[in-house]
Parts: C-alpha cells; structure tokens; sequence
C-alpha cells in the first residue's frame, strides 16, 4: 500500500483481497476451511482447528451481535478529525460467535448500545478528505 493511501485499507492485499472483493458486491465473506467447516478469522494459510490449507472465502448472513464497544471521541489521526465522534465495535457473527469482527457501528445512539445488542451488515464508503479513493466497507449497524 502507498503511503498516500492511509488510512484506507490494501484491498490489494492477498490475505484480505477476498474480504474486500466481497464488500464491493455487499456481501460478507469470511474464509472457511473446506476441510473441517470451521470459520477462520483473521485470514491464514491454514485451519487453526485441523490445519487444512483450502480456506475459500465464504459469504456469512451478516448478523451477530455486539461483544464490545468504543465510543471515539478525539482523533489521534488528522485524517479521522473530521469522523469523530463514531463508534468503532467488535462484532460476534451468528455463524460463530468466536469469529468477531473489527468494525465501525453506524446509525444508532451511542446510549443505546449494549453488550448482545443484535446487529446487522450495512456497507458504506470510506472516505478520508484529500483521497480519491473510496472503498466499500462492512460496518454494522442495530437490528431492527
């Protein structure tokens, strides 16, 4: 990744292309193992359960529920200065609520959010000032 390019993400990268590809088409996807079903996440070369090496991207239903949560109030980054306040959260999928998810929490009230809070994928831009460039991302948001 160029430099120029932070704090957007490698979506070029070959561990978490896959992921990336999937947000541009709205969908989910986390890597599978062929051999043992298991859900791995974050992305490796082989199944931490029973060490299998075909793990294809697998689109999921894009439900779970919140497992933690920060409210971000001060951005330590310049380029973020203009997002604060927001949420960013860990988010454990309904598929396996060991596979949680690094994401950003949009349209909903900080005050609301709770531990178990049922969530859903939504996938919008991310977008930083001065950069062209825009990248589909995964974000949750609640349920209902």
């Amino acid at each position: 990744m160029k430099t120029a390019d932070f704090p957007l993400p490698d979506t070029e990268w070959e561990g978490t292309c896959g992921f990336w590809e999937a947000a541009a088409r709205e969908q989910l996807a986390i890597p599978r193992c062929a051999a043992c079903r298991r859900f791995q996440w974050y992305p490796r070369e082989r199944c931490l359960a029973c060490g299998g090496g075909e793990l294809p991207w697998t689109a999921v239903s894009g439900r779970g529920t919140l497992f933690s949560w920060a409210v971000v109030r001060r951005a330590l980054v310049p380029a973020f200065a203009e997002k604060v306040p927001f949420v960013t959260g860990l988010v454990a999928l309904a598929e396996d609520p060991a596979v949680r998810v690094v994401t950003n929490l949009v349209d909903c009230e900080f005050e609301e959010l709770r531990a178990e809070l049922p969530v859903r994928v939504v996938f919008r831009p991310l977008v930083f000032p001065n950069q062209e460039r825009r990248v589909i991302a995964p974000m949750f948001t609640p349920l209902g």
